[in-house]
């Protein structure tokens, strides 16, 4: 994951202000202003954070998209599509699926729009 993390470091360059906020997203989001652009990367590792350490994970989405809705920033959040595949066998795999779905729903429902990037392309699926 480390790796993964200084990849994307490099691959955006010094002109970006990287805040590392494993639980806590939406305190970041307070601070921004009308003029800023916030990439929150991502959404699916912040649930996968707070899964593993048994938090309410309803509590932390609604926290969360209360934090955005309320944010004069353009925030624009990556996360994943976890549920076009095959149902998987062990619970907690299960478990993050559903949670995934139902954070994706609570996001898209704060969200002015709403992309679906598949095979590097986009589908718009809400907004303009």
């Amino acid at each position: 994951m480390q790796t993964k993390v200084e990849r994307h470091l490099l691959q955006r360059g010094a002109g970006w202000t990287t805040v590392e906020e494993p639980f806590d997203a939406a305190r970041v989001l307070p601070g921004l202003g009308a003029g800023d652009v916030l990439l929150m990367d991502c959404a699916t590792m912040w649930l996968t954070n707070h899964l593993l350490a048994e938090h309410d994970l309803a509590l932390e989405s609604e926290a969360l998209c209360a934090a955005l809705r309320a944010c004069p920033a353009d925030v624009v959040v990556v996360t994943n599509e976890t549920g076009l595949g095959i149902v998987p066998e062990n619970a907690l795999a299960r478990r993050f699926r559903e949670a995934q779905g139902r954070l994706n729903i609570a996001l898209a429902e704060a969200a002015d729009q709403v992309v679906l990037v598949t095979a590097g392309l986009p589908l718009i699926l809400k907004g303009a």
